[in-house]
This record gives structure tokens, C-alpha cells and sequence, in this order.
């Protein structure tokens, strides 16, 4: 499959996960949960979805765990969604790249903050 085609798809996954995990009513996900990236395979069996939670990584696990059990009702919902012939197989992978980056931040403005003191 052309890449173009499966780039236009792994869209279309993200915006439509990002729809259908704010519905999800399961309260050991986070209503702070988003997903960072989305990776579908070249012949659309699987779609892996990295996560990030602002909570924190601990909060960020558990939701994955409870994506991991609520996988065939998004995989269904996607499905209905989308149009797909085939629709992927949905992994899910805690990423802690939003906790990663709000470090970095307080540790720059914490080296602003001596260099104004200074």
C-alpha cells in the first residue's frame, strides 16, 4: 500500500480514537488522556496507540490497562466510524512524552529564574 494512503489512514485512526475515548465511560481512564502518536502497520492489521495521561505515568498506566480491556468496543466504534474493510487491531502503549516535556519546561524556566535573580 502506498505510503500517502496509510499516512491519510493513521489520521483519520487518531482523530477518530481521540472521538471515541472521550465517550468511553470506564473511570480508570483519564478524562486527561491523549494520544500522542498512532502507528498502523502497511496492511492495516494493526494500529498501535501511544498515550500520554497529564495526570502522570502511574495515571497514564492504569488507563492503559483499561484501554487494553475496553480494546473490542473502540476496535467496534472505530470500525462503524472509519469504513474500513479491515480495521486494526488496536495496542495500546503508555507514553510518558507529556510528563517528559512539562519536566523540561520547569527545568528551563527554573534556569530563567536564576539568571533574573543574577
Amino acid at each position: 500500500m502506498a505510503g500517502f494512503k496509510i499516512n491519510r489512514i493513521t489520521s483519520y485512526v487518531k482523530i477518530a480514537l481521540s472521538s471515541i475515548l472521550r465517550d468511553v465511560k470506564d473511570p480508570r481512564i483519564s478524562k486527561l488522556l491523549s494520544i500522542v502518536k498512532v502507528d498502523v502497520s502497511g496492511d492495516l492489521s494493526y494500529a498501535t496507540v501511544y498515550v500520554s495521561a497529564i495526570e502522570g505515568n502511574e495515571k497514564t498506566i492504569e488507563s492503559v490497562k483499561a484501554l487494553k480491556g475496553a480494546a473490542g468496543y473502540i476496535r467496534r466504534e472505530l470500525g462503524a466510524s472509519l469504513k474500513l474493510r479491515k480495521v486494526p487491531e488496536l495496542r495500546f502503549v503508555a507514553d510518558n512524552s507529556i510528563e517528559h516535556s512539562a519536566n523540561i519546561s520547569r527545568i528551563i524556566e527554573s534556569f530563567e529564574e536564576r539568571e533574573d535573580e543574577e
